[in-house]
């Protein structure tokens, strides 16, 4: 009985054997995990007393300078400056602007007096010369020039250095190959990395021979340069764009001058219509030519139905001069063919007919004579025609009404131009005296007539009916005011002057951006490595691989042409240059 009992007993005891261990265990355990916590609570007290303590530098005036300058010269604030400009440009042509008509931007004020002047205060009626987008234009200036510069060294120091040392692993490359040379072939290592150099070379790789006499010698090799010379390009031309761009605001000039067929324009000041000079321009810069408008043609369509008496050609024959001195030259002028002179050139951008007229005063004395410009309002020529004599005695004259190049009559007695050309002529006028107020020195449109404090001697109502005048026809003012005679008709076209000294930079540098886009978009930066070394059988074992900085889907046929002018170097058969061909295609396969 005391044998199982003490079997038992026994038993028990090896049980709890087991349970005593764990709990030993789990105890040691816990111990260590408290010595790791407090072992990690003391490190992060530490961590933190020591960023407590810790100090950052001061950055100071150079520091900050620095920082400043490598904010600005980056590409990606180049890039924000751009669109910033671009958006900047939006409210020239939102908002009329002082350069180009003063005039108008003084009825916009008026018309608009709740902002009109809060808009003049904030420069946005003279947008390109304002100081905020000057602002913009300057720092993007600083931001191109400051970005290309250190890129342009970087590369320069690039293209001087040697292709980057050959790779331990040439397999790991996006395109890799082999090749076996056979003993018998007799080509060496040495000499095969020199063939290899040699295809290179003519392929216009900058190619460098390592370890010629070693036994394993190798090469490197790259090309691609021109890419990154032509971004480069692209963006000091885009500098170039810019810099010429401001020299044609700052010295250039615009302007407008109506000429009649028999007309002399000078290049002063005073031969102008409307003259937009630039910001630092000089008058005394004018170059001193001069422009005689000898006849204008227009042709109208007669063919056409739908498109009939409508123009479809314009050709005026001039005589300019560069100086006063100069020889005279017979030149056209036509539409989007302009007539240059120095630095300057004459557009054809309007015409029309100006009537010739002769206005007598009450003394019978000759207050106005020669043409008077009618400005296109409707269809086939129909033009209006203001006519403003402040000569006139014992009062101001002034003319306002219409001109016919073919007067036609409808059913209701409406009279209407019936072609453009100058088959029946006519011309239809209301008169008025009175102040024309040009005595007081404020500007006047030329084809307006401001009737509001001028007394009307005829027109529509009246015992004396509007004025119609053939040519040759003299018409009879009311109360011993004067007469008006058409003498006839001439022909004026409206020319635009534009000086620009930065115009021609401005076009080369386009196109340098243009070629230098083209050579970054369509060039690719690649690396070639070659091995070789001899085998224990005297075979010569040939190793190459392809790199391309940045993404270059020619990569692979890149290494299929050099893998093929290697095979004819070596004269090998598909056969024989067969061994080994991988590529980035065939690893993701």
């Amino acid at each position: 009985m005391s044998e199982p009992v003490q079997g038992k007993k026994k038993s028990n005891k090896s049980a709890s054997e087991p349970a005593a261990d764990n709990a030993a265990d789990n105890t040691a355990a816990n111990a260590a995990d408290n010595a790791a916590d407090k072992a990690d609570n003391a490190n992060r007290k530490g961590v933190d007393k020591a960023k407590a303590e810790a100090a950052l530098p001061v950055l100071g005036i150079v520091g900050m300078l620095r920082w400043a300058w490598t904010q600005l010269t980056s590409m990606r604030t180049a890039l924000f400056l751009l669109l910033l400009l671009a958006v900047a440009a939006v409210p020239g042509s939102l908002f009329p602007q002082r350069p180009a008509n003063p005039s108008i931007v003084t009825q916009y004020i008026s018309d608009h007096p709740d902002y009109g002047k809060l808009l003049d205060s904030l420069q946005l009626y003279d947008v390109y010369s304002s100081v905020w987008f000057s602002a913009i234009y300057i720092l993007l200036f600083i931001s191109l020039i400051g970005c290309v510069t250190p890129r342009a060294i970087a590369h320069y120091k690039a293209m001087r250095s040697q292709p980057p040392r050959t790779p331990k692993r040439l397999s790991r490359l996006p395109e890799y190959g082999t090749f076996v040379l056979p003993a018998d072939a007799g080509i060496p290592a040495s000499k095969a990395i020199s063939d290899a150099a040699a295809v290179l070379k003519k392929r216009g790789y900058r190619v460098e021979v390592r370890d010629v006499d070693a036994a394993m010698p190798s090469l490197g090799a790259e090309r691609g340069f021109l890419k990154e010379v032509g971004n480069l390009v692209f963006h000091a031309s885009l500098i170039g764009v810019l810099v010429s761009v401001a020299v044609g605001g700052l010295f250039g000039y615009s302007g407008q001058r109506i000429l009649v067929e028999g007309d002399t324009f000078v290049n002063t000041l005073v031969g102008y219509d409307q003259f937009s000079p630039g910001t630092n321009f000089q008058s005394s810069w004018l170059q001193p030519y001069s422009i005689q408008l000898n006849k204008f043609d227009v042709q109208f369509d007669r063919e056409s139905p739908a498109h009939f008496g409508q123009p479809i050609d314009f050709t005026a024959d001039v005589t300019t001069k560069d100086t006063p001195d100069a020889p005279a030259k017979k030149q056209v002028l036509k539409v989007n063919d302009p007539v240059t002179l120095g630095d300057t050139s004459i557009y054809l951008t309007g015409n029309g007919y100006a009537p010739v007229v002769t206005v007598r005063d009450g003394a019978g004395n000759v207050a106005m004579q020669g043409p008077v410009v009618a400005k296109l309002q409707g269809d086939n020529y129909y033009s209006s025609v203001v006519i403003k004599v402040p000569d006139a005695k014992p009062d101001q004259l002034g003319f306002a009404g219409f001109f016919l190049p073919t007067a036609m009559v409808t059913d209701k007695g409406v009279a209407y131009s019936g072609d453009p050309s100058l088959i029946n002529p006519q011309l239809n006028l209301n008169s008025y005296y009175g102040d024309l107020g040009l005595n007081k020195g404020a500007p006047q449109n030329v084809f307006e007539l401001d009737v509001a404090k001028l007394t009307p001697l005829n027109g529509r109502g009246m015992a004396d009916k509007a004025i119609a005048l053939a040519p040759g026809g003299t018409y009879k003012l009311p109360n011993g005011k004067g007469s008006i005679t058409f003498d006839g008709v001439k022909k004026y076209v409206g020319v635009d002057i534009h000086h620009n000294p930065g115009q021609a930079t401005a076009l080369v540098f386009a196109l340098l951006a243009v070629a230098g886009l083209i050579l970054s978009l369509y060039l690719n930066r690649r690396r070639v490595w070659v091995r070789t070394g001899t085998h224990d059988d005297g075979r010569t074992m040939v190793e190459y691989g392809l790199l391309a900085r940045g993404e270059d889907h020619r990569l692979a046929g890149e290494a299929a042409a050099i893998r093929e002018l290697l095979q004819r170097e070596w004269l090998l058969t598909t056969e024989q240059s067969t061994d080994t061909v991988s590529s980035s295609t065939s690893k993701d396969q």
